[in-house]
């Protein structure tokens, strides 16, 4: 079969079914009158080293407001993500419905809101990784009134559990990050196998003039 986006019914979720396991960033923001906010989105991704950068999708209109998420960071220009794993999915999940933007989601899903340190939002007390992160920029995607905010931002100061670091490493499978798959499927990460990465090696014949 082959599919051309803008003429196949719900391409959104072959879309979403291919490009699998998603990482879920679980964003704490603060509006511009002081309303937590907490919920998931699954275009994310961490795309530079210096400076640390993160990048989220996220749409500008639900069904009937604008998200709350994206207005918040643009007024207010910080984020936490926070990493969901299994003993927080299903908290993770309650914050997913589009409520109203006086509500705190913190209260919806029973999570515990943990003052950061330079920012405004809280971090989720409950997840063993929170990246305190200031915007970059927005780039709008498609129509500026309908489309979506493409949020790139850099990690200011970032918590990690002490159990699950070694050195410059973090221990995987104690971390147990949930991945993110279509509809409403979802992954654990805890089925790993390892390749190494090959390197280049010119030979000697190779290298001479």
């Amino acid at each position: 079969m082959k599919i051309t986006p803008h003429e196949f019914e719900n391409f959104n979720r072959v879309l979403t079914g291919v490009v699998v396991p998603r990482p879920i960033a679980f964003v704490s923001s603060v509006s511009a009158d002081g309303v937590a906010n907490l919920a998931p989105f699954s275009f994310f991704n961490a795309v530079a080293y210096s400076p640390p950068t993160v990048v989220l999708g996220i749409s500008r209109q639900a069904d009937w407001k604008e998200k709350d998420t994206l207005s918040n960071i643009e007024a207010t220009g910080e984020f936490v993500v926070n990493v969901v794993v299994d003993e927080i999915a299903a908290a993770m999940n309650a914050t997913a419905a589009e409520y109203p933007a006086d509500v705190d989601e913190f209260h919806i899903s029973g999570l515990t809101p943990a003052p950061s340190d330079l920012v405004r939002p809280p971090r989720v007390s409950e997840s063993p990784v929170n990246m305190e992160c200031r915007l970059d920029q927005v780039v709008q995607i498609g129509d500026p009134a309908s489309g979506n905010g493409l949020v790139i931002g850099e990690i200011l100061l970032m918590h990690v559990r002490d159990d699950l670091i070694d050195g410059h490493r973090i221990r995987h499978h104690q971390l147990k990050p949930v991945g993110r798959l279509a509809g409403s499927m979802y992954c654990r990460t805890h089925d790993t196998y390892e390749l190494a990465r090959p390197t280049y090696c010119p030979s000697a014949s190779e290298s001479q003039p």
